[in-house]
């Protein structure tokens, strides 16, 4: 009897496996049938590029013209490609290929910034090209103020909440670490973190 109970539940333990893998399959399947039959259809018509390979769960974009998405990027959930300006022609948020963008991100770009190819970037990642205006006498919010592009190397890796600031570029290879603050721009191969970043090391070999 005790024989019999334990290959019952080997046999249930197995059945249970097969519906969840069953289950997982089906999900991806749906996943990709709306971003291949409605997403996507939808913002290439706005002018947006999305290289082959490339997957996307509900991203927001202000304008899918101005994004342009290299092959076989892995875009997570509740990314923001927010162009801030007004209406122009050419793309100003462009991503290399085989780039992973984690969840929560936010792209606010007003002259532009390009991420290299194999680049990583953790969640809640934060990228803005502009800043106010500071002039006292009038308020800041309606003060044009300086801007200027960002530019991610290729083989890049940001640590989660890293917020990258006007002017930057951080070279091939570099690594930030989670939570800094970068407003200097990080030469190939380096490690920093802290608020504002600091280097402090180099990759090994």
């Amino acid at each position: 009897m005790e024989a019999d109970a334990t290959t019952a539940e080997h046999h249930r333990e197995h059945l249970n496996e097969i519906l969840q893998k069953t289950f997982r399959k089906l999900y991806s399947l749906t996943g990709t049938l709306y971003r291949e039959s409605c997403l996507y259809p939808a913002l290439k018509i706005q002018g947006m590029t999305i290289g082959r390979g490339t997957i996307m769960t509900s991203p927001r974009i202000s304008w899918p013209h101005k994004v342009s998405l290299g092959r076989r990027c892995l875009i997570e959930h509740g990314v923001i490609f927010k162009h801030d300006g007004i209406w122009s022609r050419d793309a100003s948020i462009r991503i290399g290929n085989d780039v992973f963008i984690g969840a929560g991100c936010e792209f606010n770009i007003r002259r532009g910034i390009t991420v290299g190819d194999s680049s990583l970037i953790a969640s809640g990642c934060r990228f803005i090209d502009h800043d106010h205006g500071i002039q006292s006498g009038s308020l800041m919010r309606s003060q044009e103020g300086p801007e200027k592009e960002i530019v991610i190397g290729s083989d890049v890796w940001l640590g989660c909440d890293v917020v990258v600031l006007k002017g930057v570029c951080i070279g091939d290879g570099a690594i930030v670490g989670a939570g800094a603050v970068v407003t200097k721009s990080v030469p190939p191969g380096e490690i920093w973190a802290g608020v504002p970043a600091v280097k402090i090391g180099n990759r090994p070999g």
